[in-house]
């Protein structure tokens, strides 16, 4: 079990870096960022991109992994983000995890002047943007004619550091998504059933993720792949357990065993923000990060 971390990309360079210092301080595997222009309750207050915080992070970390949960083509193209995470992964020495999702009718779908796609656009645009994606990372040179991208002799030289591409974690409940995963992924992502948010319990929610996890084996069974080669990544936060698992090390501990059993080998926390969805005693995550890998892994 594996236990990462989400740092929201809302603080200035001057106190971010030291927040992302922190992590790897803290070993965690990976720290991640979300991809949006901006993002439900934090809207209205600072909100950085995505990508240059991560390279920014490159910079200041060494061993701790990083990436996004999760880039997706609400406001992405293909060709153009290739370039960017091949550049990303040269800088921080092949240390970069690409999240990457549908979308969803957050602000971002409507950002750049566009109607909000319906699920079937969204999932048209995902099962085009991924194979692409993974050519433009791949090839030197690409040139691919698409219902939604396009791309002529796009060149990605050097590529990637990491061979043959740096790796995929796409987040997944539907078969589309789940196709996608077993073809392109090198991990796959789930925040569990949202159905179960509000009014599920963490039962129903761990048994909804059961049956997640077998339509991954499935997919990756017609596929011709072994379900074992993708990690399977469990984002928390919007589980009916919420922030129950960061009260103590005990609940942490708890929460990441069961999950561990249904399958699962990294657990992503947000790092806590005060006066937020994500707020917890600062205290009690350190003491999750430092001692529940341990009592997990022993």
């Amino acid at each position: 079990m594996r236990l990462s971390t989400v740092i929201l990309p809302i603080h200035r360079w001057s106190e971010g870096q030291k927040i992302w210092r922190r992590a790897e301080e803290l070993g965690f595997h990976a720290a991640y960022t979300y991809d949006h222009l901006s993002w439900r309750s934090f809207r209205d207050g600072p909100w950085f991109g995505a990508l240059p915080t991560l390279t920014a992070a490159a910079v200041v970390t060494e061993r701790m992994r990083l990436g996004t949960l999760v880039t997706s083509p609400n406001f992405r193209h293909p060709v153009t983000l290739a370039k960017e995470l091949i550049s990303l992964d040269d800088i921080s020495g092949g240390r970069v995890t690409l999240g990457i999702g549908a979308g969803g009718n957050g602000f971002d779908a409507t950002a750049l002047g566009q109607e909000a796609w319906t699920p079937r656009e969204r999932a048209d645009r995902f099962a085009e943007f991924v194979p692409l994606l993974d050519r433009l990372l791949t090839e030197g040179a690409v040139t691919h004619e698409g219902a939604h991208y396009s791309a002529v002799e796009a060149r990605n030289v050097p590529g990637c550091v990491q061979r043959p591409r740096l790796p995929f974690a796409v987040a997944a409940t539907g078969p589309r998504g789940m196709r996608l995963a077993a073809r392109h992924g090198q991990g796959w992502v789930t925040t569990g059933d949202p159905k179960l948010f509000e009014t599920g319990t963490p039962e129903q929610s761990r048994a909804a993720l059961g049956e997640q996890l077998d339509r991954l084996a499935k997919a990756c069974a017609d596929a011709g792949r072994d379900v074992a080669e993708l990690d399977k990544v469990l984002l928390t936060g919007f589980t009916p357990d919420r922030g129950r698992p960061l009260e103590s090390v005990d609940a942490f501990v708890d929460f990441a065993g069961r999950h561990a059993e249904l399958g699962f080998d990294e657990i992503v926390l947000h790092t806590p923000i005060p006066d937020s969805d994500f707020a917890a005693d600062e205290a009690v995550f350190e003491r999750i990060a430092t001692e529940a890998p341990a009592q997990l892994n022993g």
